[in-house]
């Protein structure tokens, strides 16, 4: 093949003229313009790096330039292993604005890449040589079939292409069409060929070459639009070395023509009617492709918006998380006095009065909660049964003849006469209550029960089992630990009075569930809050934001109200008690009711 000449234009300007200049004044080489073929050099390397991935091939080359010997955008030499590609697929872009090495960069230039995937298609599956003496038109007839014979190859291979390819045929097809190398009833044949073979093999879609698929229908007729689709159909199944029936098709194309041709009236200006049809098909390739592109994009956006949501999300429940670390640090105090919720000390709203011995009926419901626990968390034994061919194991007579008789038929014997029976322990679940109380000036009647109710709990808690935590924060405006999640029992019962003013619970559920971790699975949980919940609307926000995400974890909440005109936290199931004296019956019957439900 003789060598290329290609021409550069003058791309020069006053302004490049100037920098020339400048250059020249300074002693520094002269510069070189941006668009040189030099500067295309790199990009056909860069562009034969990817052709490895998308051909397979590692023994082709690519060459871009402004220009290509053929004329054509581009073209795959077979005979000397090169595809050459016209720098002018690029435009507007410069050489160096390209950079095909780097994976996503083609999406900045699609026409283009489309282009180079079809050259790459023809690289990989165009690997079949015409005979010697072969019919010059059987040739071009099979070179015409080839164009989406590959394309579907290679979309079997890479799916994910099918966007560039039908970006390729948007580049390729319409110079075809405007300046077609067939004429009369022959080029209608080969548009029907490169559009609706195409269709066919799945580039485009059969909506979008309606136009052309109802021209070629009018013009060449059912019959023969139907043979024509029956040949390309076939080569599309043809092996890529298989130079005998890809020719033996396309001897069947020509024949059919050659038959129904001169039997067809050639329609006036077939030429136009066929550009018009193909541009209906382009247009609505390019309408599909940019709403997909549109999808696409929204898709992306709302994804990143979604990713950039839920990054606040952790990043604020990471930063709440550390909150109520510090605030269940302060709170649980070992002096065990008053603080606010940002840790500082405030002894002089302690709502403590002072702590008694409990009662023997203390101590006797403190029993009958503890062995209620225990008997709400046993959990049977399991059993695991196997089998297998040799002892341990108790002998399946059943299984030992079928055995035996696999033995004899001569197959390897897959029968297990012996079964082997395991049986383990399940392990009981702790408790974790969590008692918060609102001391306010309108729980005064709450204080000696839940005072009692939490000094049960935590002692039937700590019988039940060494894992087992109770805790129990007493809030208004300030926070103060009544008892503290530890695993000794306690002594003796802690009182306090109510007399505060606001309520905190928003801060005193964070430092319970730190504490405890009642968010945590793995336990009987529950969260038990006495109080009458009359909030302000930013306390009560607070609080039911925190009541969602423990109830959401999976731990049971609780609100216990005294009278009828208390009003309901969302998210919690209330119960009401007439007798502030029913407390530690009630705050019992759920944490049994917690620990049984644990799986």
């Amino acid at each position: 093949m003789s060598a290329h000449h290609h021409v550069q234009s003058p791309a020069t300007t006053r302004d490049d003229d100037a920098d020339l200049a400048r250059w020249d004044d300074d002693g520094a080489p002269p510069a070189q313009p941006r668009s040189s073929p030099a500067a295309w050099l790199r990009v056909g390397a860069e562009l034969g790096d990817r052709l490895v991935a998308l051909s397979g091939r590692q023994d082709l080359l690519v060459t871009c330039r402004p220009g290509t010997r053929s004329g054509a955008p581009a073209v795959y030499f077979p005979t000397l292993g090169e595809v050459e590609f016209d720098a002018a697929l690029f435009a507007p872009l410069q050489p160096h604005e390209i950079h095909p090495r780097i994976v996503g960069d083609e999406e900045r230039y699609p026409a283009a890449w489309g282009v180079f995937v079809h050259e790459a298609a023809h690289a990989a599956h165009s690997v079949w040589t015409q005979p010697a003496g072969a019919d010059p038109r059987v040739v071009e007839a099979a070179l015409l079939l080839e164009e989406s014979r590959v394309e579907g190859a290679h979309l079997i291979t890479r799916p994910t292409d099918r966007t560039y390819l039908r970006t390729s045929a948007r580049t390729l097809v319409m110079p075809d069409i405007a300046h077609p190398t067939l004429q009369g009833i022959e080029h209608a044949a080969g548009v029907a060929a490169l559009i609706l073979g195409r269709r066919d093999v799945g580039i485009l879609d059969a909506d979008e070459t309606r136009a052309v698929a109802d021209l070629c229908e009018r013009v060449l007729g059912a019959d023969l639009l139907a043979t024509l689709t029956r040949i390309w159909t076939a080569s599309h199944q043809c092996a890529d070395h298989d130079a005998t029936t890809m020719l033996a098709h396309a001897q069947k194309w020509c024949d059919a023509l050659d038959t129904a041709v001169p039997a067809l009236p050639v329609p006036e200006n077939l030429a136009d009617l066929l550009s018009g049809a193909v541009g209906v098909v382009m247009d609505s390739t390019a309408a599909t492709d940019a709403a997909d592109l549109a999808a696409q994009a929204a898709a992306t956006n709302a994804m990143a918006t979604k990713s950039k949501a839920q990054a606040q999300d952790r990043a604020q429940r990471a930063g709440q998380r550390r909150k109520a670390a510090a605030t269940a640090k302060s709170v649980f105090n070992t002096r065990r006095t008053t603080v606010t919720p940002d840790g500082t000390p405030a002894p002089n709203s302690n709502p403590v009065t002072g702590t008694r011995r409990p009662t023997a009926a203390e101590q006797q419901a403190a029993a009958r909660l503890s062995r209620a626990l225990r008997a709400a968390a046993y959990r049977e034994r399991t059993e695991e049964r196997t089998t297998s061919p040799t002892p341990p194991g108790r002998l399946n007579m059943r299984a030992a003849l079928a055995r035996d008789a696999q033995r004899a038929a001569g197959s390897v014997p897959t029968a297990e006469p012996f079964t082997h029976t395991r049986r383990r322990n399940s392990p009981t679940p702790p408790l974790r209550v969590g008692i918060a109380v609102d001391v306010s000036g309108s729980m005064r009647a709450a204080c000696a029960p839940v005072a009692s109710a939490a000094w049960i709990v935590a002692r039937a808690a700590a019988l039940t089992g060494p894992d087992s935590l109770t805790a129990t924060i007493a809030y208004d405006r300030h926070l103060t630990a009544l008892t503290r999640p530890t695993h000794r029992a306690p002594e003796r019962v802690t009182e306090f009075d109510a007399t505060g003013g606001h309520h905190n619970l928003g801060a005193a559920i964070d430092a319970l569930d730190h504490g405890l971790e009642l968010s945590r699975p793995g336990a009987g949980r529950l969260l038990v809050i006495v109080t009458d919940a009359r909030y302000r609307s930013d306390e009560t926000a607070q609080a039911v934001t925190r009541v969602k995400q423990l109830t959401t974890a999976g731990c049971a909440v609780l609100q216990l109200i005294l009278t009828a005109k208390s009003s309901h936290l969302p998210g919690t199931t209330l119960l009401h008690l007439p007798q502030p004296s029913s407390a530690p019956v009630a705050i019992a019957t759920a944490a049994t009711d917690a620990i049984r439900r644990t799986r």
